[in-house]
Parts: C-alpha cells; structure tokens; sequence
C-alpha cells in the first residue's frame, strides 16, 4: 500500500513533558502500523513557527521543513487539547500557516497541496469542546483540498468543569474513544488507498473559468 500518515499534534506542551494529547495519538499510531501504515509524529510547539499566512515567513522561521513533512504525507491526523472550550492557539497557527497552500496550486488543475490527502482529528480536554474543535478544524481541513472521510474524530473529555485529564483519568480505558479511534483509522486508510489509486480529478482552473463566464 505504502501510505504515510503525519500526526500532528499540537500541545501547548514542548518536548519532553508528557502530553495527553500524545497518548491518544500513540492509540492510532498502533492502528496504523498494524495496517503497514508509516507514521510520523511532529509537535509543532518545539519549532519557532512564525505568524502569517504564507509557507514561509522569512529568516527564523522553522515551518516549512513541517510543511514539507505535511506535503509527503497521505493521511493527516491533527491532535488538538481543548483550552477554554476551543482548540489550542498551537493548532490556529498551524491552519493559518496553511493558508499559504492555496496560493501553491497546481498550474495545470489549480488543486492545492493538500488535495489527495485525507484527514482526521485526535482532541482531548477535561470539560467539554470536542465536538467544536474537531467541526472547525475537519472544516478548515476540506477547504485547503482534504478529503473528510466519515468517522474521523476521536476525543476524550472528562466531566464538567476541572479535572483530571486522559492519562489520570484513565481515558486509555473508555469505550467511545478506543471504539472511535478505531472507526477514524480504519476509514482514513481505505479513504487514503481508495484517493491514491484514483486521485481525484477535478480541475478547478477549468471550473473558474466557467464560472467566470456566467
């Protein structure tokens, strides 16, 4: 099959402290790898990511060897934790230094980078925000060119208000995530296979320049 998939995950946490977000990436990274998937894990808080929109912002900014990794990547698996009931300010930079893709399309079909690549989401919190984050992200995803396939979240969250996190509250043990985990690989491997041996044909170069002659 030889697909790759990317796990991003964007902790506020740098390198080494422990992150929960981490461990329910690792919970995937096993799937993946029972199915001859190759992984990858980068945590974006340990590189000096500069503020803009564009693939490179200038001297000093360590983003495009991570965009690099994101271009060679099949299967995009993003991790966010919840602060405040929203995704982390690390996940935002990320997306909006995707936003440079778009003006990276290809000459021929204007496609962007990310077209051909499919993509999920891994969320942990102590409260609640899972549904919002992965909404937003899985939606900013499939406006750069992923592809969505169906049951492609997976989050743990504890009860209401403050409490411990995944790995105090033994969230490696709770059914809807490790049920949900599996759906998300499971789906984005076949999605990731299926988009590989038939990439996706829409030329929105063409489908422009009809739409400017209306």
């Amino acid at each position: 099959m030889g697909l790759k998939a990317l796990l991003i995950n964007c902790t506020l946490k740098k390198s080494p402290e422990v992150s929960n977000t981490e461990v329910l990436l690792n919970k995937a990274i096993k799937l993946f790898s029972e199915k001859n998937v190759a992984t990858e894990t980068v945590r974006p808080v340990d590189s000096n990511i500069l503020p803009g929109v564009s693939s490179n912002e200038g001297a000093g900014d360590e983003w495009p060897p991570i965009l690099a990794k994101i271009k060679a990547a099949d299967i995009l698996v993003f991790g966010s934790p919840i602060w405040f009931g929203v995704r982390s300010s690390v996940i935002q930079r990320v997306l909006e230094r995707l936003d440079g893709t778009y003006r990276e399309a290809d000459p021929d079909t204007g496609q962007f980078p990310l077209y051909g690549k499919v993509a999920g989401m891994v969320i942990t919190g102590n409260e609640d925000g899972a549904h919002d984050v992965a909404a937003n992200t899985l939606f900013n995803l499939s406006h750069l060119g992923c592809t969505v396939p169906p049951n492609v979240d997976t989050y743990w969250v504890g009860n209401a208000g403050p409490g411990p996190s995944y790995i105090d509250a033994g969230g490696e043990h709770h059914l809807y995530t490790n049920r949900t985990v599996r759906y998300m690989v499971e789906n984005l491997v076949y999605f990731a296979d299926l988009i590989k041996q038939n990439p996706i044909p829409t030329n929105l170069r063409a489908l422009d320049d009809l739409a400017r002659q209306e």
